[in-house]
């Protein structure tokens, strides 16, 4: 019963997330729109621009934390959240509590981490699951823009 009280707070810790990581894309995608429109000098514009940059890259990866996230809500609802991917064991509590979109035991990401694979020793490498787990990190993942929270009134 414990484990079931660890994966229910797991979960609203999860949903408290998505949803900060919402609020705080919406509010850099209005930041980005109303900066483009200012004018000055080729200064300003140049220091703008790299502000810019550095917001569009933290909405990048807060955007893919919140795939991890999407992805991990989907495994609680199908009953797969908590149960590694290598090697189908319980991903331990702690570890979740750590990084609660964790798809994986520690010793699986170290595994993945240095060969590239899950259960093929070093050197031996899966390329063709590795082809399959990129193109899946590529597909489209279904996000409700309308949750986003904008301004278009400025």
């Amino acid at each position: 019963m414990a484990r079931r009280d660890a994966l229910l707070r797991l979960h609203k810790s999860l949903i408290d997330r998505r949803d900060e990581l919402l609020r705080r894309l919406g509010g850099d995608l209005k930041d980005l729109r109303h900066r483009s429109g200012q004018t000055g000098d080729s200064a300003d514009q140049a220091f703008e621009s790299s502000g810019e940059e550095v917001t569009s890259q933290i909405a990048q990866l807060e955007s893919r934390e919140l795939m991890q996230i999407e992805r991990s809500l989907q495994r609680l609802k199908n009953g797969s959240y908590g149960v590694c991917e290598g090697c189908q064991r319980k991903i331990p509590i702690a570890r979740l509590d750590a990084l609660p979109f964790s798809a994986s035991c520690i010793q699986c990401q170290r595994e993945m981490e240095t060969t590239g694979t899950y259960g093929a020793g070093a050197g031996t490498g899966d390329w063709e699951r590795a082809s399959e787990m990129e193109a899946r990190m590529h597909e489209p993942h279904e996000i409700d823009l309308s949750r986003l929270e904008m301004d278009f009134s400025k």
